[in-house]
């Protein structure tokens, strides 16, 4: 029976993952783990703290309880409980995130669970140990130039002797490789630094972490626990924005881990600059060290990523068509980019069914619909502009001289194809022109591109630009 949970828990996960968002996904239902059981009439999820536990039932109870029943339905409750991470007969651990870390990776396949207790060091003292992601190292992120920057100045953050800037601030869009670079720098460090004391949480985790010690009248603790790191990760900064206590408080603890050499990596989802809500001495503080950014994966990465991951799974087989088809059209981020490849291997090995194209269209549609990007009129306009070296308002003039009315035309081409405005709507963006207008400019583009390599070949480049 536990393996019919087992199947009925990933579709309800991938259920979950849509329906809640990312950061909502990433923060508070990924942690979840199924419990090997055998009451067939009982699923049991754990999480690895209370409080998120509370807030899974607060929130989810009903909504987990509904989803099992519809897949089987012989479940009769959802019981979510509280597991702290370690030596337990967990069946299935799928992205498990320990509470040192709530902050995970992009899964990529069933990680095995890592428990790193406190171990002694030298001086007889208790050693607290971050629960690192084991897939996540250096020599499996896929570099090129989008994060060459962010990737050479983790590599050099995690050498041994002194660090050369510290602190480190990562920024990029959601699932772009921070969590892996952060997981990357610890992995590297402890390599070289066994008895290192280095700690990984989440903003958010810090703050809670640090009302608590408040409430029960045990700052200093938490101060020293901080403040005794040798490396310290924090993940998603943005979430302390407008919080001025937790503010205080990670300020004084940023001062004294760079005051005393020690090394300090933080990321969030924009420049220190970007950070609204974060006071100007902390925003002055991050960009003390060295800031490096992480662009969007461009169509090369993101194959290089699907065809790395894919290896990692045992016995997985696609087509380099179904593979093209995903890098294609998940572009937004590398998360995304691998719960696309996920999801279609594990239905093909539920279902059986052989992995090609109509299947991967099938497996994925919402994803791919939604990973479509809108492109707008004005976008065109700008880029055909610049590539034909004319000034925006030379497409929506009235001017015919041929070095104009041909990039207009091609505008117009482009706008008919990678819009859903229609004709009159097309026209007026183009200085009020009749709709007449952009169906002749959408004929003549049509019968240039079959006749004229020169043509054809802007309309390709242009094309490729918008996504397309």
């Amino acid at each position: 029976m536990a393996s019919e949970q087992a199947k009925a828990w990933a579709r309800v996960r991938s259920s979950l993952r849509e329906s809640a968002g990312a950061r909502l996904f990433d923060q508070w239902l990924k942690p979840i783990q199924l419990i090997e059981g055998d009451e067939a009439d009982t699923v049991r999820l754990a999480l690895p703290s209370a409080f998120m536990t509370n807030w899974v039932r607060s929130h989810y109870a009903e909504r987990l309880q509904l989803e099992f029943r519809q897949l089987l339905p012989e479940v009769r409750s959802v019981v979510v409980e509280t597991r702290i991470p370690g030596p337990q007969p967990l069946a299935l651990m799928i992205e498990a995130v320990p509470e040192a870390a709530p902050v995970a990776a992009a899964p990529v396949s069933v990680p095995v669970p890592v428990p790193v207790a406190a171990q002694p060091a030298p001086s007889g003292e208790p050693v607290e140990r971050p629960l690192l992601d084991p897939r996540l190292t250096f020599e499996r992120f896929v570099v090129d130039q989008s994060n060459r920057v962010a990737f050479n100045a983790a590599r050099i953050l995690a050498e041994p002797g002194s660090p050369r800037f510290s602190p480190l601030f990562l920024h990029s869009g959601t699932g772009q490789g921070k969590t892996h670079l952060m997981h990357a720098i610890g992995h590297a460090f402890l390599a070289q630094h066994p008895d290192a004391v280095v700690l990984c949480m989440s903003a958010e985790r810090f703050m809670y972490e640090f009302v608590a010690a408040m409430r029960a009248r045990d700052t200093f603790a938490f101060k020293q626990r901080l403040r005794s790191a040798d490396l310290l990760l924090i993940d998603d900064l943005q979430f302390i924005a407008g919080k001025d206590a937790t503010q205080e408080e990670f300020f004084h603890t940023i001062n004294e881990l760079v005051g005393t050499g020690k090394r300090l990596v933080i990321a969030a989802d924009r420049s220190p600059q970007g950070l609204d809500g974060v006071e100007p001495r902390i925003i002055s503080r991050l960009g003390a060290g060295l800031v490096a950014d992480i662009k969007p994966p461009e169509l090369a990465l993101r194959r290089a990523v699907l065809e790395r991951r894919l290896a990692d799974l045992p016995g997985a087989e696609m087509p380099d068509e179904v593979i093209d088809l995903i890098a294609q059209r998940i572009h937004t981020s590398v998360r995304e980019l691998e719960g696309a490849l996920n999801r279609v291997v594990a239905y093909a090995q539920l279902t059986g069914e052989r992995i090609d194209l109509e299947f991967a269209v099938q497996t994925l549609g919402e994803a791919l619909r939604g990973a479509e990007r809108r492109v707008t009129i004005d976008e065109i306009q700008k880029l055909v502009s610049t590539h034909f070296e004319l000034k925006p308002l030379d497409l929506v003039s009235a001017r015919r001289a041929r070095a104009v009315a041909r990039p207009r035309q091609i505008a117009m081409y482009l706008a008919k194809r990678m819009t859903t405005r229609s004709l009159p709507e097309i026209g007026r963006k183009f200085g009020g022109r009749d709709h007449s207008t952009v169906i002749h400019a959408v004929k003549r583009i049509e019968e240039l591109r079959d006749t004229d390599r020169e043509v054809d070949a802007a309309v390709r480049v242009l094309m490729r630009e918008l996504g397309a």
